[in-house]
């Protein structure tokens, strides 16, 4: 089963979850902020996705803004946007979606989710 992380109140995890259910995808559902990622999670999300760590920061919200991390994040270490990542959910980009193995996706986009989540469905 893929899990989903989700902020309830984000119409982009919404559009996520009714992807996933028009395509009779069963997700495991898990609220960002109230189970927020540990650093090993966000470690091992983050390897095996092979995007650029600034691809897991939800660089839209307000508290990436009141942190001012747009001009800290290029220069952090990866270890270092880990345990950024594991003090609040909302600074992490959703839906971020992971089957536990090596697909992982950050954000919704369609085309992306039907690459991933439905031509490797089997493997």
């Amino acid at each position: 089963m893929l899990n989903i992380l989700i902020y309830p109140k984000c119409s982009t995890c919404q559009n996520a979850l009714k992807w996933f259910k028009e395509h009779e995808i069963p997700v495991k559902v898990r609220h960002i902020i109230e189970e927020k990622l540990n650093v090993q999670e966000i470690k091992a999300l983050h390897q095996a996705s092979n995007l650029p760590i600034k691809k897991f920061f939800n660089t839209s919200g307000i508290k990436y803004r009141e942190l001012e991390l747009r001009d800290k994040v290029p220069h952090m270490t990866d270890d270092g946007c880990y345990d950024l990542l594991a003090t609040d959910g909302m600074l992490v980009k959703r839906p971020l979606v992971y089957d536990g193995k090596n697909r992982v996706t950050v954000g919704f986009k369609p085309e992306i989710y039907e690459d991933v989540w439905l031509t490797k469905e089997n493997d």
